[in-house]
């Protein structure tokens, strides 16, 4: 009788070729989906990763032609949301807004950066197809030798590092201009990478773009953590029709930077003073946040000023009967009671499951030709996760000050309550203390959540200075790195 399984091929490779046009011009690509194995010290392969790498054709030159390696977070997360969601050739068919349609699948993304740069999507162990390999004798690693060698924040680093050197050898890309990007926890690993591709695979980079950014190792503890949710709050509420006449009628960009300044200058040192706040202070602090977030002045007081997201996504619709989502707030949930201090469930994650699951998976088969019987998880069990030691955002100014082709910008959605635009704003401030690489450092804000690229304007603003970004951080000819 014949062996039945359920495995992924250790090393294959399937290419189909495709038609786009991307700002009105239109121009013929490959799409190649494979597994290439992660290899460990014996050589032996240990784990296979599944990416998708797009390249455009009839590129004369590779040397010139820049390339995008992108990761998605979690950790546990596969690549798709970036790749059917925001750069890639296909966008996911969702409405205006980023809520599903149905017939779910994909459409043409008229926005993608293909047109300027190649891309390559990788899962992680884990995610996606990637998946661990039993040994030579069919065993599995132990879950303590898998965590050792895949599921924390620097043996992830290690690992895909050796495999990028792989890929870019197989795929004679060594002469290329190279980019990372990372969404959420990919901002903690691409911070990690871009340090350890120059000092252990001697992979040098021009810029690392961070999406939704988390803390990358850069501590925001106390009343800094705290305070910060705020102009978040602020956004939230604006969006909500929940705010004074006189912060809706201004716009969301116009008022922000008071809800900043007051973070920064006077709830920040408030929150410091802990329990030995006077208490008209502490009731004029109060009134201050209530105001700009949307929450009563005795929700706010019987906090000790100290509002969790949880609640605020809870309180805030709370007379509305509804929640807003964590992710994105623009996204609204029911609960069983409205009582209570946080929501039944992530509105906004049912909402990107619901569209982006039927799509990857119909995509991969139907357009793609990857056809296999192993399951694409959307988001994967790598946990327990090892965040010891997580020095990624130190590593990636190490990185800069090396590397004086290298850049980085930031992308952030006002609306995301997970990982909020104003940490992102703080994490870019913080991560080069002598200010010596600020100009090599830069803040994009858009109006949606976490994955900023769902709603149709953004999808195009997004790319668009994700293609600017590229094509300034280019060395003109003849253009030394040096200082």
């Amino acid at each position: 009788m014949a062996e039945h399984s359920r495995k992924i091929a250790v090393d294959e490779t399937v290419v189909t070729e495709h038609k786009t046009k991307v700002n009105g011009n239109s121009f013929s690509y490959t799409a190649t989906v494979g597994t290439q194995p992660v290899w460990n010290e014996n050589g032996d392969a240990v784990a296979t990763l599944n990416y998708t790498y797009y390249q455009r054709e009839n590129v004369r030159n590779t040397a010139k032609r820049p390339l995008l390696i992108s990761f998605n977070g979690g950790p546990g997360s596969a690549s798709v949301w970036m790749d059917i969601g925001y750069t890639g050739p296909r966008a996911i068919n969702v409405d205006e807004e980023g809520y599903p349609l149905q017939p779910y699948g994909v459409k043409a993304n008229p926005h993608s950066i293909l047109d300027i740069a190649d891309i390559v999507y990788v899962n992680p162990v884990n995610t996606g197809y990637s998946r661990v390999l039993p040994n030579k004798d069919g065993e599995m690693p132990s879950k303590d030798e898998q965590q050792k060698m895949f599921f924390g924040v620097n043996a992830d680093i290690k690992y895909l590092a050796e495999w990028l050197n792989t890929f870019v050898s197989r795929n004679e890309r060594w002469r290329s201009p190279k980019y990372l990007i990372g969404e959420s926890y990919g901002t903690t690993r691409v911070s990690g990478l871009a340090l350890e591709l120059q000092d252990r695979q001697w992979m040098y980079l021009n810029g690392v773009v961070l999406v939704s950014p988390t803390d990358i190792g850069i501590e925001r503890k106390g009343p800094v953590k705290s305070a910060n949710r705020l102009p978040y709050f602020a956004a939230a509420a604006w969006y909500h029709k929940a705010l004074s006449a006189e912060l809706q009628n201004a716009d969301l960009t116009e008022f922000l930077p008071e809800v900043e300044a007051f973070t920064i200058n006077e709830y920040i040192p408030a929150l410091a003073m802990g329990g030995f706040i006077a208490p008209d202070h502490k009731q004029k602090i109060a009134e201050k946040v209530a105001y700009f977030s949307g929450l009563s002045v005795d929700e706010v007081l019987k906090s000790n000023l100290d509002v969790s997201t949880r609640f605020f996504w809870k309180a805030l619709l709370r007379e509305r009967g509804q929640t807003v989502g964590r992710l994105d707030s623009r996204y609204l949930g029911i609960d069983k009671q409205d009582v209570g201090d946080s929501p039944d469930y992530n509105a906004e994650l049912t909402s990107w499951l619901h569209s982006f699951t039927p799509a990857i998976n119909a995509y991969m088969r139907e357009e793609l030709n990857y056809k296999t019987d192993i399951k694409y998880y959307m988001l994967g069990n790598v946990h327990p996760w090892d965040r010891t030691n997580n020095k990624t955002g130190e590593n990636l100014r190490q990185a800069m000050a090396q590397n004086p082709y290298l850049n980085v910008m930031v992308q952030a959605g006002y609306y995301d309550g997970a990982t909020n635009y104003f940490d992102a704003k703080y994490s870019m401030w913080q991560l080069d203390p002598s200010s010596k690489m600020k100009d090599r450092l830069s803040f994009k804000g858009y109006r949606s959540g976490h994955m900023m690229y769902l709603r149709s304007e953004d999808l195009k603003q997004s790319n668009q200075d994700l293609r600017e970004f590229i094509e300034a951080t280019m060395p003109k000819e003849n253009e030394a790195a040096k200082y």
